[in-house]
């Protein structure tokens, strides 16, 4: 396995681990340099990616290479590419572009960076209501971006979007910018990921350009914030973000903004940015049902010019079940054994295709794994699970972690007490009551809940 080969299976998995902005952020112009001593040495295109990928993604790049290969020690991080770029690698007989993903997606995913994007407003054509799947369980997202491409501005300011990794909420907030645009060239649209956001915040503080960077955001007539929980972390952006967001309110300028959980669920958000929130309309993405996930196969075929049964298609419907960018990923797969077998695609195909996903041993899970995952969720500490805090941002993630336990663990009351801070096993009952019965009048929670168990099941 050369540079290339090995960089580009370490950014498809690291791709189904980080959402997809995020990924596009951070990831782009990146490859390996040179390999030797088993060091590692990965160019990045600026100082401020070579800090990124150092304080927050260094564990995980390192964790797949050494997965890859058990010689890799350590990790180097350089500014600036090659002077050479490799040549374009071939796979029977097909070319490949400078960025590419190894046999199993041969021509069917995108590159890293679509050459497409507008650089005025970065939103990606591919991004179309025509090509967005609607079902039960994005249905009421879906109807207020309809509203809000209807009234910008006035109908639901600002939108904010909810829900898991993978399911479509980057899709449908660049959608109504794409369509916005269409019908008024002369709209000014920018999508920004939180991150990219706070990077530039963090240039302009260093290089005295903050007029400028307020200017820029504050003169649209269209703002998409994506993956807000970011801006959570600290004071600083979140006071930038604040008077961007009442400049542009004020003007009755839209706004749309995403998260991987409601408002609510964000404990370090300041209250003057969830009342805003919560003060427009608030519409979650939830997991598609078997119907919408053979739909959206079909459209994922349509685009790519295949011809597939139903019958397959429903194979890898009931294989795949939380992520549609796994979905995608699991019909290429089926796809290209098609085309390396040079045989027509069949449920039997399906079945080989995707062993590996149905035959992978369920991950153990354990206390600590659950409350692992439900700190980092709500963004508190763990030991302030343990801790005799009442606070309203503690005393909730604490219930759901109790309930998790009894649920996925079949732990005792007194256990689950005692690992949470030697609480009385009637804490531990009164909690996994209260939490059952919430579930069964709130979706919302029901939501937060599966998002940590994707997190458990996953990590």
């Amino acid at each position: 396995m050369d540079k290339q080969e090995l960089w580009q299976s370490v950014l498809i998995k690291l791709e189904l681990d980080i959402s997809r902005p995020s990924f596009l952020t951070w990831f782009q112009e990146t490859g390996i340099r040179d390999i030797g001593a088993g060091i590692v040495t990965v160019y990045v295109p600026n100082g401020f990616a070579k800090e990124w990928l150092q304080n927050k993604y260094h564990k995980s790049i390192l964790h797949v290479l050494r997965a890859i290969s058990a010689d890799i020690r350590d990790i180097v991080y350089v500014i600036g590419k090659p002077d050479t770029t490799p040549p374009a690698l071939k796979d029977g007989g097909i070319k490949r572009k400078r960025f590419s993903m190894p046999v199993s997606f041969i021509d069917e995913t995108p590159a890293l960076k679509d050459i497409s994007v507008n650089p005025l407003t970065n939103l990606n054509p591919r991004y179309t209501f025509d090509t967005f799947i609607v079902g039960s369980f994005n249905e009421l997202a879906y109807a207020a971006a309809q509203s809000v491409i209807k009234n910008p501005g006035t109908a639901y300011n600002p939108l904010f979007i909810y829900g898991g990794v993978g399911l479509g909420k980057t899709h449908l907030t660049q959608a109504v910018g794409n369509e916005l645009l269409k019908q008024n060239p002369a709209y000014k649209i920018r999508y920004i990921p939180a991150e990219r956001y706070m990077g530039e915040i963090v240039d302009a503080l260093r290089n005295q350009g903050m007029n400028r960077l307020k200017q820029k955001y504050r003169e649209v007539d269209l703002l998409i914030l994506d993956d807000v929980q970011f801006i959570a972390r600290t004071e600083k952006m979140q006071e930038e973000f604040f008077h961007t967001f009442n400049a542009l309110y004020e003007k009755n300028k839209q706004i749309i903004i995403s998260s991987d959980k409601p408002p609510q669920a964000i404990p370090t958000l300041e209250d003057r940015l969830r009342s805003r929130f919560e003060g427009g309309m608030i519409a979650d993405v939830g997991l598609p049902d078997i119907d919408t996930r053979v739909l959206i196969l079909k459209a994922k075929a349509a685009v790519k010019q295949i011809h597939i049964t139903d019958d397959v298609l429903l194979c890898i419907a009931e294989k795949i079940k939380n992520n549609i960018r796994e979905l995608e990923g699991a019909l290429n797969r089926v796809v290209v054994a098609s085309k390396i077998s040079n045989s027509p695609i069949s449920v039997e195909m399906a079945r080989k295709s995707l062993v590996s996903h149905a035959i992978s041993p369920k991950k153990f899970i354990s206390a600590k794994k659950i409350i692992k995952a439900v700190s980092d969720f709500y963004d508190i500490e763990e030991r302030d699970l343990m801790h005799r805090s009442r606070k309203k941002d503690v005393v909730r993630p604490r219930q759901i972690a109790m309930y998790l336990m009894r649920e996925e663990l079949k732990s005792s009351y007194p256990m689950i007490g005692e690992r949470l801070g030697g609480r009385d096993h009637t804490t531990a009952i009164h909690s996994c009551e209260k939490i059952g019965q919430e579930l069964l009048i709130n979706s919302e929670l029901e939501e937060e809940l599966q998002s940590i168990k994707n997190k458990i099941f996953t990590d």
